[in-house]
């Protein structure tokens, strides 16, 4: 099939970022946002965290006890700052995730919790949660668990409040926890204040993007615009907002429609199903599928493809870096077939571009909503993590384009940073300034 037949596939099926319109997408995402901070049902959830954007009040010799709970590992660790205020991380030890391997009840979740950070208990009276998994904060610092995702098996868990669990079974043990504060705090809100603790008096704001098996963005936000919390006596200041921007009620077109209503609660997180490494992978599996039927690949690809029961983003990625290496899934499927090979690659690569660009535009709306990055002497300061953005082939130099290009569109200025460890470091930073 010839190229022009590709493009035509392409175009359909609305696969490529010159199908996103870009201008549509932001205006939508920045009404979301809007609606989620006056508390609408359906927008955003724009999760008030309480972390403030205050100057740093880190001393020399300041140390916190750091958890960090993924979907897969548990670490646990110490930070302290020395004189010249740079963390370092000492007594790091990583374990499976409670529940990561079977079900357990909500007691035996808080004991494992316990089990890894009961040695240092002693050393700190501030604790830094990273808790990756969608919670309402309250103004305490707690959070409340509002579902446990990433394969993590707890159902008990939902409602539960996670550092009074983590207290109480520390005081079961013996612990005194009296003057123990414990701040509980999502890893994108981390990666927002690792950014924040690196660059302070550089940037007029800061953003935390995260973008790997899911995606989320946090901002900073004047409390004056959080209408849900008018009641609260918030009204001056700012602070984080956790926009938990995935869940945006957002589809492409009519193949993504069809593979959201095959995932797992297709009813929700919409726009991380089109853009992270979850998904990204049998998403592509579909689009492939769906072009073999149409004739755009020769009989044998078509046979060879109609055995991969299964894609993953890696697998995916993995064709666009190595395309004339033959170990592969999609590379065997090639052989030495030229025009399957360019139909796949172009295919593939509109995809992950089509991401990148949607990626961008949260990322826009975020500095956007936040009102900073007018000067150029003074930018955003993005923190960008997650193995989606930094593995996957041409995903962050797609992203960078397209959110460059936004930005000078609206003469708004940016730098984006990739900070190593961001979870622990956020984590001891909201630990230590919480009040």
């Amino acid at each position: 099939m010839s190229r022009a037949a590709t493009a035509e596939f392409i175009n359909k099926w609305k696969l490529s970022s010159e199908c996103v319109d870009r201008e549509k997408l932001l205006a939508f995402f920045l009404k979301d946002m809007r609606d989620g901070l006056a508390g609408v049902p359906g927008a955003l959830p724009m999760i008030p965290t309480y972390v403030p954007d205050t100057d740093s009040v880190r001393k020399s010799g300041d140390s916190a006890i750091v958890m960090d709970l993924g979907g897969t590992n548990y670490r646990t660790c110490l930070v302290t700052y020395d004189d010249e205020l740079k963390p370092h991380i000492s007594d790091f030890k990583k374990s499976p995730a409670p529940g990561s391997r079977e079900e357990v009840s909500a007691e035996e979740f808080f004991s494992l919790l316990a089990d890894d950070v009961e040695r240092f208990i002693d050393r700190s009276d501030r604790i830094g949660f990273c808790f990756s998994h969608p919670a309402e904060i309250t103004p305490d610092h707690d959070g409340t668990v509002l579902v446990l995702g990433k394969e993590i098996k707890s159902p008990e868990m939902t409602g539960r409040k996670i550092g009074a669990g983590l207290r109480k079974e520390l005081e079961r043990r013996g612990r005194d926890m009296s003057a123990k504060k414990i701040v509980i705090v999502n890893d994108t809100v981390t990666t927002l204040l690792a950014g924040k603790a690196t660059g302070a008096g550089r940037y007029s704001s800061y953003i935390g993007f995260i973008l790997g098996t899911g995606t989320n963005t946090a901002y900073i936000e004047d409390n004056s615009n959080i209408a849900k919390l008018a009641g609260s006596g918030l009204r001056s200041g700012k602070q984080i907002i956790n926009c938990e921007s995935g869940c945006l009620d957002w589809i492409c077109g009519t193949l993504d429609k069809r593979f959201i209503a095959a995932t797992d609660k297709p009813e929700t997180h919409h726009f991380e199903k089109q853009i992270s490494g979850g998904y990204l992978g049998e998403a592509s599996r579909r689009i492939i599928a769906e072009a073999c039927a149409e004739g755009l690949f020769s009989v044998r690809f078509d046979k060879a493809f109609s055995q991969i029961r299964s894609l993953s983003t890696a697998e995916m990625s993995n064709y666009l870096e190595y395309a004339s290496e033959p170990g592969g899934k999609l590379a065997a499927c090639v052989a030495d077939s030229r025009r399957d090979a360019e139909t796949l690659y172009e295919l593939l690569y509109c995809f992950i571009d089509r991401a990148s660009a949607m990626a961008a535009v949260n990322v826009a709306a975020a500095v956007i909503k936040s009102g900073a990055g007018t000067d150029p002497r003074f930018p955003v300061l993005i923190n960008a993590d997650g193995t989606t953005l930094y593995k996957t082939e041409y995903m962050l130099q797609r992203f960078s384009f397209h959110l460059e290009e936004l930005m000078r569109e609206r003469g708004r200025y940016i730098k984006i940073a990739h900070i190593d460890d961001s979870p622990v470091l956020g984590a001891a930073m909201a630990a230590l300034e919480a009040d």
